[in-house]
């Protein structure tokens, strides 16, 4: 892989702010910062902006937030009603009502899933083994 090497100007907070995650996860801040703007690059051509900055923000959230995040699903009624949804589009078609209700839980699906592997990179970066969720339980 070619690398491309880039002059970047921070404010100074935001640099503080990534120097203290950087020194958190014991990594030099250039390896953060390429990490970040790599997962910004994959992400802006296909999310909305205000789910993109969700996910880049994660880079500063604690491990324990993190894998409550890799774990999180969409709610139970909404699923149900998603898959119902498509079942009955399959049956016989979609009101349009309906079709605006199936694009909004669909979206929510893919959020909900994005975050979930968001979180789960960014745990495999900081070191851990994502292959089983269950396997760490935050603390109550």
């Amino acid at each position: 892989m070619t690398v491309q090497t880039v002059t970047l100007n921070l404010p100074t907070t935001t640099y503080e702010r990534i120097k203290r995650a950087a020194d958190k996860l014991r990594r030099p801040v250039d390896d953060v910062l390429s990490e970040a703007v790599v997962a910004a690059a994959l992400l802006a051509d296909s999310t909305p902006q205000s789910l993109r900055s969700a996910l880049a923000q994660m880079a500063y959230l604690n491990d324990a937030v993190l894998w409550q995040l890799a774990r999180a699903t969409m709610p139970q009624a909404q699923a149900a009603r998603l898959e119902e949804l498509h079942h009955e589009q399959q049956r016989e078609g979609l009101t349009e009502e309906e079709k605006g209700e199936e694009r909004e839980l669909a979206s929510l699906y893919r959020d909900t899933i994005l975050v979930r592997a968001q979180a789960a990179v960014l745990l495999k970066q900081r070191g851990y083994d994502v292959s089983d969720l269950s396997q760490f339980e935050p603390l109550a």
